[in-house]
């Protein structure tokens, strides 16, 4: 909850039926004009099934798509840099809502990380899910709850544990998503 939200300005009116709501009014027209750039895409690949006899079938519908399509295009570009400039953005608020889950979704990390020590894969399995489910029923730490297990430490060390429980292995892609997406030395950090 409140991870990240579109800017707000003062005295701006959110949703008409819950005051507390500040409503992602850019984000949703995104989504319409893409299903509109999604449906005119349709068209060309529809306009594509003569393409090699050319009849004149396809002008009318390239003459609306094309101008529109480009035009739609750079107006969702220009909307989406102006979403993200002002962009707010609660790390505070990720590091709690990831963590409502008692750290479970670490739970894959340390099960692959027993089979690499050369566990068996279902004893594996069978062990973190023992942990998991305590941790679900108890509303424990599932981070503290791997490293008091005996039959998990017998495999994992603490330098191993601190590893799998960062939460930082999750961006590792991050800056080649970025690069790809806007190009190199693009990103601000």
């Amino acid at each position: 909850m409140l991870e990240a939200e579109e800017g707000f300005a003062k005295g701006q009116k959110g949703s008409s039926a819950m005051p507390h709501k500040k409503n992602p009014i850019s984000a949703e027209n995104l989504c319409g004009l893409s299903r509109l750039l999604r449906t005119n895409a349709l068209a060309s690949m529809e306009d594509m099934a003569l393409w090699h006899e050319r009849d004149i079938s396809h002008s009318s519908v390239e003459r609306i798509i094309m101008p529109d399509s480009t035009i739609l295009a750079d107006y969702a570009l220009a909307r989406l840099a102006r979403i993200l400039e002002n962009l707010q953005i609660h790390p505070e608020n990720m590091a709690r809502n990831m963590m409502a889950s008692y750290g479970l979704f670490y739970s894959q990390r340390v099960l692959l990380a027993l089979i690499d020590a050369g566990e068996d894969r279902q004893k594996a399995y069978v062990q973190v899910q023992r942990v998991a489910m305590a941790c679900w029923e108890g509303k424990t730490n599932f981070p503290d709850a791997v490293r008091a297990d005996p039959d998990i430490t017998a495999r994992l060390s603490k330098t191993t544990l601190d590893e799998l429980f960062d939460p930082t292995y999750y961006l590792k892609h991050e800056d080649l998503i970025y690069s790809r997406v806007f190009g190199p030395a693009t990103r601000a950090n």
